[in-house]
């Protein structure tokens, strides 16, 4: 009977639980523009969507590039570290739930004991006694329980926090990864460049060494001066050096791209490929879908409701503590028999605890949570802000290096052309062998200009992809289907 009649204080202290103190979640204002200002008017040549159900990366349709973007979730080492940290946050809110429940233990003790020497006083002296009676047996076997019972949500808030971080982990580890496969693509495309500027460069210096046998043919005959020929040497040495640089390039870019898939330089080469013509560009979207899509927005959102839910934690100290503990099982003289009904012990009770007087410290870790989530609204508002400028910039910048190179590529064209005619002028005589070099070193510098802009346009749409999510949706967050347990299941990981 005494069981059923402390039923009612249990289901009211369950009741109670339900109630949390502590301002209730709400994601506040950001800026978010109707329109993104550098995409009006602009119809970019190519844009482009992955092909279905395929990583953003397809979109540039080269297998090189397919394969070692694969091999981001396998091997780089940086991501795996971003990972093993999202499961170290998914293990505190299994940690923090834990205190939603009772506490249950158990415990087996035996004791053998005779009764103590005893001192008495008689007549101002003091006599000992002897010990007296048998030695004597005490068993015991007992379950305990222990329930800190969550009356103001100060358990709940805690929870509410870590499940925030839990999220805000699996952001950023989306970021991470995100981030990595923009730089292998950023880098991929470096190299391709490179490649492309080392053609440029051994056709630049076939047509020096061309140029130069014309002059010493020349100048055997004696048409022209010995000056002619130095300066061809002295041009087609300066291109041999050039030539010789790009390597330089080259090889660091290699030995990134090898450390970004997990893998030591010295085993890792990629075989000279020319770069894709085609600049893809992604499709954009409204402003406002940004908010979902980019991951460091998203974990900058996750970061500020953890804040919010430890002002509950904080404010949840002003109220008592309530625990319930309970204890059954047998006690007895003897093992045998001991689980018997006349052995049978049971204890039932509660304990409440608030504090008095703390001298300002409760009140200051109030403010100081306030604080902390006062930050991380700014820190929210300005991830946004910042979203968006890269976003723009990047549009800005395909916008723009569209129309430069439809430009260059035109004077890439004529360069070529004078080159062609002043080198018949000087076969003719009728033209110095200075124009003919100037006309050269200014081709040269407008192909290596044209390769530029290639370069440009093909990382400013990589940019805009990593600035718009790379396809990633916050939705996925917390869900079986998330990045972060994607990665976790990635073949080959090994967390």
């Amino acid at each position: 009977m005494k069981h059923v009649k402390s039923l009612p204080l249990m289901t009211a202290a369950g009741l109670l639980a339900a109630c949390a103190v502590g301002p209730n979640y709400h994601r506040p204002s950001a800026p978010v523009p109707q329109a993104f200002k550098e995409a009006d008017g602009w119809k970019p040549a190519e844009p482009r969507a992955p092909a279905s159900a395929s990583p953003w990366w397809s979109v540039y349709e080269d297998p090189v590039l397919d394969e070692l973007e694969r091999q981001i979730d396998v091997s780089n080492q940086t991501l795996k570290a971003s990972e093993a940290a999202w499961r170290e946050a998914r293990a505190l809110v299994s940690e923090a739930r834990a205190a939603y429940l009772p506490t249950l233990g158990l415990s087996a003790s035996g004791t053998r004991s005779s009764a103590r020497a005893s001192a008495v006083t008689s007549g101002g002296s003091t006599v000992t006694q002897s010990p007296t009676g048998h030695p004597s047996n005490s068993f015991e076997a007992l379950a305990t329980a222990a329930w800190d019972v969550d009356l103001w949500g100060k358990i709940r808030r805690t929870v509410e926090s870590q499940e925030a971080n839990t999220q805000a982990s699996e952001a950023e580890l989306a970021a991470a990864r995100l981030s990595a496969q923009a730089a292998l693509a950023t880098d991929y495309v470096d190299l391709r460049v490179a490649d492309e500027t080392r053609q440029l460069l051994d056709e630049t210096v076939a047509a020096f060494q061309r140029s130069l046998t014309i002059t010493q043919n020349q100048y055997k005959v004696g048409i022209v001066a010995k000056a002619d020929v130095i300066t061809a040497e002295t041009q087609l040495g300066g291109a041999k050096s050039q030539q010789l640089a790009i390597g330089v390039t080259r090889a660091t870019l290699e030995h990134a791209i090898a450390v970004l898939v997990g893998k030591a330089p010295a085993d890792f080469s990629l075989a000279p490929a020319p770069l894709g013509a085609a600049v893809p560009v992604a499709p954009i979207g409204v402003p406002s879908t940004l908010l979902e899509r980019n991951p460091t927005v998203a974990a900058a959102e996750r970061n500020m409701a953890a804040a919010n839910a430890q002002i509950g934690v904080a404010i949840a100290a002003y109220f008592p503590d309530l625990t319930l503990t309970g204890t059954t099982g047998f006690a007895g003289k003897a093992v045998e028999g001991l689980f018997q009904a006349p052995n049978a012990v049971w204890s039932f009770g509660g304990n409440a605890t608030a504090t008095l007087f703390d001298f300002g410290l409760r009140s200051a870790q109030v403010h100081q949570a306030r604080a902390a989530y006062d930050a991380a609204v700014a820190n929210y508002r300005q991830a946004v802000l910042s979203a968006f400028q890269q976003v723009e910039d990047q549009l800005a910048t395909l916008r723009i290096l569209e129309a430069q190179y439809a430009v260059q590529d035109q004077t890439v064209k004529s360069a070529n052309e004078a080159v062609r005619l002043t080198l018949n002028e000087y076969k003719a005589g009728t033209v110095a062998y200075t124009t003919v070099v100037t006309a050269q070193a200014t081709a040269l510098a407008d192909a290596q200009a044209l390769l530029q802009i290639r370069q440009n346009r093909l990382n400013a749409s990589v940019a805009l992809v990593q600035a718009l999510g790379g396809g990633w949706d916050a939705a996925t967050l917390g869900k079986p289907e998330g990045a972060a347990a994607e990665l976790a299941q990635t073949p080959g990981h090994t967390p």
